[in-house]
């Protein structure tokens, strides 16, 4: 049996409750392991999956598949408070667009600007090009 596992969405975090690092994946959400580097809680997490998905075949049981692997329509609804509807509407009539553009817009731009870190990236390389022309280095 060959399972691929390096397909799953992993992330390795610190937990101060525990004061190590925990390593997790998100499609086993009942999974995690402890370690002392985040190396380790990586190479640990990696491990215990490949031992589960072992197990599960095994015993006949659906595998879950890697969320990168899946495929996506790129239709979802989503439900907002009527005020939050109608400012979106207002907002997409003075871009000039439809509310279905702006709103797609407004989502693509906060997934691909925001890290887990509460700033974007591209804040960050911003922020880093204007110490750079400035001289200032950190």
């Amino acid at each position: 049996m060959a399972i691929k596992n390096d397909r799953y969405t992993y992330r390795v975090t610190w937990s101060e409750d525990d004061n190590e690092y925990v390593g997790l994946c998100i499609e086993f959400p009942g999974l995690s392991w402890l370690a002392k580097t985040s190396e380790d809680a990586l190479k640990g997490i990696q491990r215990l999956v490949a031992d589960v998905i072992k197990d599960m075949f095994e015993n006949g049981e659906t595998i879950p598949n890697a969320i990168s692997c899946k495929q996506y329509s790129g239709k979802f609804m989503v439900r907002v408070p009527p005020e939050v509807h109608r400012k979106l509407a207002i907002k997409a009539a003075e871009s000039g667009v439809s509310l279905n553009r702006f709103a797609s817009s407004k989502l693509s731009q906060g997934v691909e600007l925001k890290s887990d870190f509460g700033y974007g990236i591209q804040e960050k390389l911003g922020r880093k090009e204007k110490r750079r022309r400035s001289g200032i280095f950190t």
